[in-house]
């Protein structure tokens, strides 16, 4: 037969029950004829004007009936009597009934003081109280009986002939437990020590002390032992993590097969097939930093390093470095541009034309405004693998530490693809308003040099003019950010909307002006020329050029 675990067993009714040493077919001193109680009754009249001390006196005094019920005793030396459950079903009866447990109605965690006096109903769920049972196991010598009832209906029982505890003084301990008796050998299972009963669930284990792999597999048993909190399964037995195999200081256990860094980084601990090794010349790059991220303790590298903590490798400073370690896909990446003082960020690697290309510029549907101020075009602003601008500050801090090249690609709306070369480009700092400073030589297929009239212009915002042409603000001409000219203006019937070149911007009906021959950071398929993203000799008449992508790579 199965074994029936006893901590968790749906009890239907404990009986903790009390009972003379003596023969049960002994009268007692106070046996008098009286009226007997019944089951459910609250008060029993005894002819005699004494009490009885117990259920066993109640029971002898009524020897005419032998119903259960409840009845008033009170023990030697009880200051008052009180009512208790006796029940005669059993073994002669006469059984004082301290405890029962019925249906779970009666809320049994609770406080020492409720403990001491007593909670529940005589009719259902309760406990008596430690200071009555004290009182009653101190005058005679008592047996406990203790009747179960399993979830599949089968009753048994326990019972020990001598029971006694002692008073509040001494914590109610018990201090008297007799000889064993009883019918529940073959369905209590008592649990093995630093182990508990409950249902089957995931266990820790000193292999798996965060119980990951053991929750990947289902129970197939309802009822078992269980370890208690803070230990851990090692085999059949539950030991505290101290005892596994892989136990490390301050770490704790290490699972199988996963290491652990001490607390100042000075040693790394490895679990191998449940054997713990341990390196302790571990210790940080002067790169590196010993702290603990998401849970785990060990060499971090510094803003601008990779790798392991150990060793610290610089991150690349272009794409070009990256395409040169070998990656050959276009995409994000990070680099940290030499001397440059924030942190990695992240870049669009173009690797067409020969890989290595940087993005700094990028146009494709309109989704991102670049009509901004000096700090947004300083900063940078958009997504590398959308439309963005990269930053001034990030630019001219990469092409003043090596020669970068230059390469245009423009689509216009034909789906017809352009594009210019510079075999030079660099700007200056923000002290000197980004100034395009260098610009190599053109080539490619975009007609006209564009951008060779802007050679050694400042970059203008919306918020900081720097064109130098006191009559007009460029950049709120031609809506964008860029390296802006005094440019001119016009009258003519070419000024006209349906006649004038893309890269004019109206002034009136009859007249307009001009101080760009490119304007990529422009408004996106804007109706008003001038304002819109266009390359002189190559939109021409039409402003229709609808992607841009501006990047840099070493020379």
């Amino acid at each position: 037969m199965k074994p029936i675990y006893l901590r968790f067993m749906k009890i239907l009714i404990i009986l903790l029950s009390l009972w003379l040493s003596i023969s049960k077919g002994q009268t007692n001193h106070n046996s008098n004829d009286a009226t007997r109680g019944t089951v459910g009754s609250s008060y029993f009249f005894y002819q005699h004007s004494e009490y009885p001390r117990d259920c066993h006196e109640v029971y002898a005094q009524c020897s005419a009936t032998n119903s259960s019920g409840v009845y008033l005793i009170k023990p030697d030396g009880y200051p008052n009597a009180f009512e208790v459950f006796c029940d005669n079903s059993i073994d002669g009866g006469g059984w004082t009934v301290f405890q029962r447990r019925v249906d779970g109605s009666i809320y049994f965690n609770r406080t020492w003081k409720e403990y001491k006096n007593g909670f529940g109903f005589q009719s259902n769920e309760f406990w008596l109280g430690l200071e009555k049972l004290s009182f009653l196991t101190n005058q005679k010598k008592y047996e406990v009986r203790i009747n179960m009832e399993n979830t599949a209906g089968l009753a048994f029982h326990v019972q020990y002939n001598v029971f006694r505890i002692s008073d509040e003084y001494g914590d109610f301990r018990i201090i008297a437990v007799g000889e064993y008796s009883g019918t529940a050998d073959n369905y209590i299972v008592f649990c093995p020590t630093n182990m508990e009963y409950g249902n089957c669930t995931c266990q820790a284990t000193c292999e798996d002390p965060e119980n990951v792999m053991e929750c990947q597999t289902s129970c197939t048993e309802e009822e078992t032992c269980i370890c208690r909190e803070g230990f851990l399964k090692k085999g059949e037995d539950c030991v505290p993590p101290s005892s596994c195999s892989c136990y490390m200081e301050e770490e704790g256990v290490i699972p199988n097969e996963q290491s652990r860094v001490n607390f100042d980084c000075t040693s790394r601990c490895q679990c191998q097939a449940n054997v713990l090794t341990c390196d302790n010349t571990y210790a940080c790059s002067s790169d590196a930093t010993c702290e603990e991220r998401d849970g785990v303790n060990q060499c971090y590298c510094n803003d601008g390093y990779t790798g392991d903590g150990q060793t610290c490798e610089v991150v690349a400073t272009d794409c070009a470095d990256i395409y040169n370690a070998g990656i050959t896909d276009s995409g994000v990446y990070t680099i940290k541009p030499t001397d440059w003082t924030g942190s990695p960020f992240e870049v669009y690697c173009n690797m067409t034309d020969g890989g290595g290309w940087t993005v700094f510029q990028r146009r494709v549907n309109g989704s991102e405004d670049f009509y901004l101020g000096w700090n947004s075009y300083r900063d940078g602003f958009g997504s590398p693998n959308h439309e963005l601008w990269l930053g001034n500050d990030k630019i001219s801090n990469m092409t003043n530490h090596r020669n970068y090249q230059l390469r245009i690609d423009m689509v216009d709306r034909n789906g017809s693809p352009y594009y210019a070369k510079y075999d030079l480009f660099r700007i200056s700092d923000e002290n000197d308003n980004y100034k395009l400073v260098g610009l190599g030589s053109y080539t490619g297929n975009a007609g006209y040099d564009s951008m060779n009239w802007h050679r050694n212009r400042p970059f203008s915002t919306r918020d900081t003019d720097n064109d130098g042409w006191n009559d007009y603000h460029c950049a709120e001409r031609n809506r964008g950010g860029w390296w802006y000219g005094q440019g001119y203006t016009y009258t003519g019937s070419y000024c006209k909307t349906s006649e004038g070149y893309c890269d004019y911007w109206p002034l009136g009906s009859n007249s307009c002006g001009w101080c760009a021959y490119s304007n990529l950071n422009g408004d996106y398929d804007s109706q008003t020329r001038g304002t819109n993203i266009h390359w002189s000799g190559l939109s021409g008449y039409d402003c229709n050029i609808v992607y841009t992508e501006m990047k840099i790579k070493p020379v």
